[in-house]
């Protein structure tokens, strides 16, 4: 939603957002065109965002680290988003699981890649130095 408004004391550029989350300006805008992120554009053009905007960064952030998508966290209820170390909602069940059952075959995959290494390294000869 980038509807101009006259600049609001409240209303954070996107740089002071940048400062208070830790996110780049680039992310923060990434987040914006992906509409997770509803931002204004001031009367001077400049795009800002509401008080709000730091917790839901900060949640974005913590959705991201858990292994979520953008598109993932686009389909997620707001309330995921705007309460800062929400416990996930129901609805959001079968997406968690789908993810930690991707981590899970992942994590399999990478300890039998593991252990193949290990055999190769084990019957390998001593490396020579150079």
């Amino acid at each position: 939603m980038n509807k101009s408004i006259a600049l609001d004391h409240a209303a954070l550029p996107v740089g002071e957002l940048a400062h208070r989350t830790g996110a780049s300006v680039r992310s923060l805008r990434h987040y914006d065109a992906h509409g997770l992120l509803p931002s204004t554009r001031a009367a001077n053009g400049y795009r800002v965002f509401a008080p709000d905007a730091v917790t839901r960064v900060r949640q974005i952030q913590r959705l991201i680290a858990a292994g979520f998508n953008l598109a993932e966290i686009r389909a997620f209820p707001n309330c995921m988003l705007a309460v800062e170390g929400a416990a996930m909602c129901p609805e959001t069940a079968p997406a968690q699981h789908r993810l930690l059952a991707a981590i899970e075959s992942e994590m399999a995959g990478l300890e039998q890649r593991r252990a193949r290494l290990r055999a190769l390294l084990a019957g390998a000869p001593p490396a020579q130095p150079d």
